[in-house]
C-alpha cells in the first residue's frame, strides 16, 4: 500500500477490496460500493464532525512550545467540554513524522498550558509523559469558540499541505465531536445514498467520537483506542431491530460505528436508545452481535484499526487480503481506498477449506481492475481463502 497524499475524499479511481463470508477476494471500483451490498442490508454511518483538536501553544512552567492533540472525553455533552485527555509534543508540526516528533517538557500536575486564547491546567498525567488529563478554564461558550478560533484538524506528515475543516469533514457531519475524521464515511454523497435507495438499502445514523489514529509512541499506541463516547438515537435502534427480524445484514461504516453498535449490544438489557462510552477493544475471536459486515479504510497490520478487522475474518484471509491491497497499489490513510470485508462464517470455512484441497493456494483472477463507472471491470481473486481458523 501507498500513502495517500492528498485531501480528496472521493477520487473517482478510489478502489474498494471485497472480502466475502468465505475468504474470497474481488477488486472493484469504490463508486461501485451500493452493488456490493444487498438489498435488505442497513448501512450505518458516523455522523460525527471533526473537531479542530490541534491546538500549538506554551508550557507555562519552561516556556517551551507545544502541540496539544485533544483525544478524549467523558461525554458527547455540548456542556462538558471542560475536560479532556490529550496528547502533547513538543516544538515542531505535521511535517515531522508523529513517531519523530520532539517529547513535551515534563509535564506535571498544576501545570498551566497557554493554548491561543484558550488556558488549561494539566491535572495528572496517565502513566506516559505524553499523555495528560486537562482541564480549560472559562465557560463552555469560550472554550468552544477558542478551539473553533484557534484549533487545526489533526494532520500527519503523508499530508504537505495544512488540513481545512472541511477537508474533515463527512457529507453527514453533525454534531463536532470527533478528534480525528470518520474518514470511512468520506465514501457517502448523495449519488451513493441514492444508490442505496433503489437498491433497497437502508441507511442510518449514530455519533461517535472517533479518537486519534496514532501517538508516535508505540507503547501509547499499544493503549488505542482510549474510551470513546457515543449516541444512538431510538431511530437507529429500531432500523437495526428491524433489518435483524427480516434476516438482513448490518453493515458498519467505519471502525468507530462497530464499536459503538458491539458496545452497546454487549450491555445489560442489550442495545437501547441513548448515550454510552465504549470502553471495550474489539480484536480477534471477539464476538459480534451487531454488525455482519465492515466497510472501512485499508490499515496496515499492527494498528488498532487492522486489529479490529481481526474479529471478522481470519488471520490468514486478513494477510492475503494485505498482500492483494499491496499488489494492487491501493492507498491508506484517511483519505486513501476502502475494504468491504464480511463477517466470516462457519459455513464457509469448511467450504474454503474444501476448496483448498483441490485448488491449494492458486489465485485466479478474471478480467482487469476497474476504473469508476466501468460497471463491467471486476477482479476477482480467489485467494486461498482459510487455510486453517485462525
Amino acid at each position: 500500500m501507498k500513502a495517500a497524499t492528498l485531501p480528496t475524499q472521493r477520487p473517482r479511481d478510489a478502489k474498494l477490496l471485497i472480502v466475502d463470508a468465505a475468504g474470497g477476494i474481488a477488486h472493484a471500483p469504490r463508486l461501485q460500493l451500493a452493488e456490493h451490498l444487498q438489498p435488505g442490508d442497513l448501512l450505518v454511518a458516523n455522523d460525527a464532525a471533526t473537531l479542530p483538536a490541534s491546538l500549538r501553544g506554551v508550557h507555562g512552567p519552561s516556556r517551551t512550545t507545544i502541540e496539544v492533540r485533544l483525544a478524549g472525553r467523558r461525554s458527547l455533552a455540548v456542556d462538558d467540554v471542560r475536560e479532556f485527555t490529550a496528547i502533547v509534543f513538543g516544538a515542531g508540526d505535521h511535517h515531522t513524522r508523529t513517531e519523530d516528533r520532539v517529547a513535551p517538557p515534563p509535564l506535571r500536575a498544576g501545570d498551566a498550558l497557554m493554548l491561543g486564547p484558550l488556558r488549561a491546567t494539566v491535572l495528572r498525567t496517565l502513566a506516559h509523559p505524553r499523555l495528560v488529563a486537562l482541564r480549560f478554564d472559562g465557560t463552555p461558550d469560550a472554550i468552544w469558540a477558542g478551539i473553533a478560533r484557534h484549533g487545526k484538524p489533526i494532520q500527519y506528515a503523508h499530508l504537505a499541505e495544512p488540513l481545512a475543516l472541511w477537508d474533515v469533514w463527512t457529507q453527514v457531519a453533525a454534531l463536532p465531536v470527533a478528534f480525528e475524521p470518520p474518514s470511512a464515511g468520506f465514501v457517502l454523497d448523495w449519488a451513493l445514498l441514492g444508490a442505496l435507495k433503489r437498491r433497497g438499502i437502508g441507511f442510518a445514523t449514530l455519533t461517535h467520537a472517533a479518537g486519534i489514529s496514532s501517538t508516535g509512541d508505540a507503547a501509547l499506541d499499544a493503549r488505542l483506542p482510549f474510551d470513546e463516547p457515543y449516541h444512538l438515537s431510538a431511530a437507529t435502534v429500531q432500523a437495526i431491530a428491524r433489518t435483524q427480524a427480516m434476516g438482513s445484514r448490518v453493515v458498519a461504516l467505519g471502525t468507530t460505528v462497530t464499536r459503538a453498535l458491539e458496545h452497546a449490544a454487549a450491555r445489560s438489557g442489550g442495545m437501547r436508545a441513548g448515550d454510552g462510552l465504549a470502553d471495550q477493544r474489539i480484536v480477534a475471536g471477539t464476538p459480534l452481535r451487531i454488525v455482519d459486515a465492515i466497510v472501512s479504510g485499508t490499515h496496515e497490520p499492527g494498528t488498532s484499526h487492522y486489529e479490529l478487522l481481526r474479529a471478522f475474518a481470519s488471520d490468514a484471509v486478513l494477510r492475503r487480503a494485505s498482500a492483494a491491497l499491496d499488489r494492487h497499489g491501493y492507498r491508506t490513510h484517511e483519505f486513501g481506498d476502502s475494504v468491504l470485508i464480511e463477517r466470516r462464517s462457519a459455513i464457509g470455512g469448511l467450504l474454503a477449506r474444501h476448496h483448498r484441497l483441490d485448488a491449494r493456494d492458486d489465485v485466479f483472477d478474471r478480467g482487469v481492475l476497474g476504473h469508476a463507472g466501468a460497471a463491467a471491470d471486476l477482479t476477482v481473486e480467489h485467494v486461498g481463502l482459510f487455510a486453517r481458523d485462525d
